[in-house]
């Protein structure tokens, strides 16, 4: 379990002689294992002046332990912006870290065994696809859409996000793909570590997103260009840009942000949303495929699922939002193919909406059963409610 957050900073003048001290409390009653935390560059400042961003180590005060950390450049040009690194918390907690530089070959960083990672993928048409140790997605670029367009076979229109269902925690994006043009459909077979049985089609998937208004969805086609960000480790994140597209009479640009953390079954998506006359509403989309699952909804505390039954297991897909963001839901069900939906309409702010969407399924061993599924996604939504504290000194 993991949770992409926003974090609380408090800072203090004073600075310990060669390194900082970094203070994490969880304010809930509740552990929190996996949590990513971000050191802003501009907190240890001096220590990265002095030993490069690449050479900053970040040590667990209790065990004394160096931990796995990434340097992010969150605009690309060239500085190193924050610092990434995870860690359990027990609930009502406090944890301490040093933040310092590496001074001696025994103080490098772990290597991890698994990695969130992303990538475009040009040799299945126009893919770009993620995954992390729990599991994995894919959207569709232009390419994609032009074949269908122009009738050609394999060809993808949508903007819907499809999932690859995971068994195993190392990254398989790589593998699958290159086994899928040795043997055509390789990867809708599981041969011990997942598979891609889950259906997008013209749907939202799980977490594309729309405009809804009387009684209809005004979505985009496929993404027209990406920007890798950062490829992990810990977080992999990357943006999706989009043609400008038409709402009911209304001119729409839209650009994904999509971040991915390890330990995380839910994408956090910051959906930047711009039109020429102000839009009732962004609706997030979970597929309902051919209805034979259960939704349920918390509007207070801001989580939405769905819970099906895929080939011989269980599926659980689910968005979780900040309260405060939340218009209301629909349970969606007609008879066109791929039209059928649990909707969440929400109001984004100053043309921003962020949201997490993503799944649990039954094979990976991750959830046994639709009550685990909820209470993962109830204690997340509790965890982007009350941020972790951090407190530099």
């Amino acid at each position: 379990m993991g949770a992409i957050l926003a974090f609380t900073f408090f800072t203090s003048c004073r600075q310990v002689s060669g390194s900082h001290e970094i203070t994490v409390r969880n304010r809930l009653d509740i552990d929190r294992p996996v949590e990513t935390i971000s050191v802003p560059v501009k907190e240890v400042k001096a220590l990265v002046k002095k030993f490069g961003a690449a050479n900053i180590v970040i040590k667990d005060t209790e065990t004394g332990d160096i931990l796995l950390s990434q340097p992010v450049d969150l605009d690309l040009d060239g500085v190193i912006d924050e610092i990434l690194f995870q860690t359990d918390i027990q609930a009502k907690a406090e944890k301490k870290f040093l933040v310092q530089g590496r001074t001696n070959a025994n103080d490098s960083q772990p290597e991890s065994k698994v990695k969130a990672y992303s990538r475009f993928v040009p040799e299945r048409t126009d893919d770009y696809a993620w995954e992390n140790d729990r599991v994995a997605f894919r959207t569709y670029g232009p390419v994609a859409q032009q074949m269908v367009e122009q009738g050609k076979p394999g060809g993808t229109l949508t903007s819907g996000m499809d999932a690859w269902f995971k068994r195993v925690e190392y990254s398989i994006i790589d593998s699958w793909y290159q086994k899928n043009l040795e043997i055509p459909g390789y990867y809708h077979t599981d041969h011990g570590e997942g598979y891609d049985p889950y259906h997008v089609g013209a749907s939202r998937g799980i977490g594309g997103i729309g405009v809804w208004e009387q009684d209809s969805l005004y979505v985009s086609k496929n993404f027209v260009s990406y920007k890798r960000i950062a490829a992990g480790p810990i977080r992999t994140i990357f943006e999706l840009t989009y043609a400008p597209w038409q709402a009911n009479g209304r001119t729409v640009t839209e650009k994904r942000t999509i971040s991915l953390d390890l330990g995380s079954n839910l994408s956090r998506f910051e959906v930047d949303v711009k039109s020429d006359v102000p839009l009732p509403n962004v609706t997030v989309g979970i597929t309902l495929h051919d209805k034979k699952g259960q939704v349920k909804a918390n509007e207070r505390e801001g989580w939405f699922r769905y819970w099906e039954p895929m080939d011989d297991s269980f599926l659980g897909t689910g968005m979780v939002i900040l309260p405060e963001a939340v218009q209301s839901f629909n349970d969606h069900r007609v008879k066109r193919p791929d039209m059928s939906h649990l909707y969440l309409m929400a109001s984004p702010k100053e043309g921003k909406l962020v949201y997490y969407a993503g799944f649990g399924w039954t094979k990976s061993g991750q959830f046994k059963n639709v009550q685990e599924w909820d209470l993962y996604l109830a204690n997340y939504a509790k965890r982007i409610a009350s941020p972790l504290e951090v407190t530099f000194k």
